[in-house]
């Protein structure tokens, strides 16, 4: 019995501890909106062209998020308000900046 409570746990350790901060931190949130999280990153390589730029403009927002500095229309702001400070650490922000980069990039996919 112990055995078999030993190893579920594990199993759930796994499974769960196989998500990324970005699985965890970013997706959930932006699942509830009508402007799926795909629209975001294109709107910031848009803006901001490159993959460091858009990460800085991104980290900037998310450590101090205001009105000015958000990508959103006007309408959406409104409709949402501006998203809350980020609670992740500066490790943990960067590295779901990568996997959201990694997710949506566009480079080297178009023919």
């Amino acid at each position: 019995m112990v055995k078999g409570v030993g190893l579920f746990c594990i199993c759930i350790a796994l499974a769960f501890g196989s998500e990324s901060v970005y699985e965890r931190h970013c997706v959930p949130c932006h699942k509830e909106m009508p402007v799926k999280i795909d629209k975001f990153f294109y709107r910031y390589l848009l803006k901001y062209s490159s993959e460091n730029e858009v990460k800085r403009a991104m980290t900037h927002y998310l450590k101090n998020p205001t009105k000015e500095t958000s990508i959103l229309t006007d309408g959406l702001i409104n409709r949402f308000g501006v998203k809350k400070k980020t609670t992740l650490s500066d490790a943990a922000l960067s590295e779901a900046l990568d996997t959201y980069w990694e997710t949506y990039k566009v480079f080297n996919k178009l023919k």
